[in-house]
C-alpha cells in the first residue's frame, strides 16, 4: 500500500498473503482503538486498517473538521491517493453515514471504489437524523457526555481515571457532535454490494432499516441481524469480520 499512511490510514493488521484489505472508519466520539479486538480475528488474507480522522490520535495537530463536508471530503481524498488494492469499507453507527457518502463520493472511480461496503448500527440515512440520533447535543454538559461514551465503550477505563485524557475526550466528542449536526441526506445511491449488519437489541434501529437500506444500492444486497444492542455482544464484535460475506451474498435476515 502506498499513499497517506499510519496516521491517516493507521494499519492495524497485516499478513503477507493479504489479498483484501478491510478499511475501518474511525467511530464518532472514538479513534482507531475500538478496532484493535478485530486484530485476532482477520480472515487469514485480509489486511486491517483503519482510517483517523483529523484532529486525533497521529493527527492531533491538525485542526478537527468544521462540518461533514469537510470530514467527507478528507476521508475520500485519502482513499483516493491510497493503493489499498482490493478493499472492503466499514462503518459503524454515525461511521456507517460516512462510509456510505465516502463510497457513493467513490462510486464512479473504477480503481478507486471499494469493493462492497459493509455498514454495521446505523438507520439509512434518507429518513435524516432521528430524535435519538441527535443525542448527545451540544448543550449537554461534560458529566452527560462523559455518561454517553462510557454508555456506548468509547470511554476506556484508564482514559476516566486520568482528567487530561478525559479533557481530550469530551473535545472529540463535541468536535463529532458538530459535525454530525450538519449532515444533510442529499439523495446518495451505490452500486457496489452492500452488507448490513442490524443489531436485534438496538434501541436506536428503525424496523424498516433493512428495507430502507436496499433502496439505497443498485448492487447485491444483505442484511444481517446480530445478537446484542448497539455494539452486538464483545463476542460478536470480535468476530464481525469473518461475518463479512463480500460479494456473495445468500439470502438475508437473522442470525446467531
Amino acid at each position: 500500500m502506498s499513499g497517506p499512511q499510519d496516521t491517516t490510514l493507521v494499519p492495524l493488521h497485516r499478513t503477507p498473503s493479504a489479498r483484501r484489505t478491510l478499511v475501518g472508519l474511525s467511530f464518532f466520539g472514538g479513534g482507531t482503538a475500538a478496532y484493535q479486538p478485530w486484530t485476532g480475528h482477520m480472515p487469514a488474507d485480509t489486511d486491517l486498517v483503519v482510517v483517523c480522522y483529523p484532529g486525533r490520535e497521529g493527527r492531533f495537530a491538525e485542526d478537527f473538521a468544521r462540518d461533514w463536508d469537510e470530514l467527507a471530503t478528507d476521508v475520500a481524498r485519502s482513499l483516493r491517493e491510497a493503493d489499498l488494492g482490493p478493499y472492503i469499507l466499514f462503518g459503524h453507527s454515525m461511521s456507517g453515514w460516512m462510509a456510505f457518502d465516502v463510497a457513493s463520493r467513490l462510486d464512479g472511480d473504477e480503481a478507486r471504489r471499494p469493493r462492497a461496503l459493509v455498514l454495521s448500527s446505523c438507520n439509512a440515512p434518507d429518513r435524516g437524523l432521528t430524535e435519538s440520533e441527535l443525542l448527545p447535543t451540544p448543550q449537554d454538559p461534560d458529566e452527560r457526555l462523559l455518561e454517553w461514551l462510557e454508555t456506548h465503550g468509547l470511554l476506556p477505563r484508564h482514559v476516566r481515571e486520568h482528567a487530561g485524557l478525559t479533557e481530550v475526550a469530551l473535545e472529540l466528542m463535541r468536535a463529532d457532535v458538530d459535525v454530525r449536526n450538519t449532515f444533510v441526506y442529499r439523495g446518495a445511491e451505490v452500486s457496489v454490494p452492500l452488507q448490513v449488519f442490524l443489531g436485534a437489541d438496538d434501541p436506536l434501529i428503525s424496523s424498516d432499516a433493512a428495507v430502507r437500506w436496499n433502496a439505497l444500492t443498485s448492487g447485491a444486497y444483505r442484511y444481517d441481524v446480530l445478537g446484542g444492542g448497539h455494539f452486538y455482544t464483545p463476542e460478536i464484535w470480535q468476530s464481525l469480520p469473518s461475518r463479512i460475506a463480500e460479494t456473495t451474498f445468500a439470502p438475508t435476515g437473522p442470525v446467531s
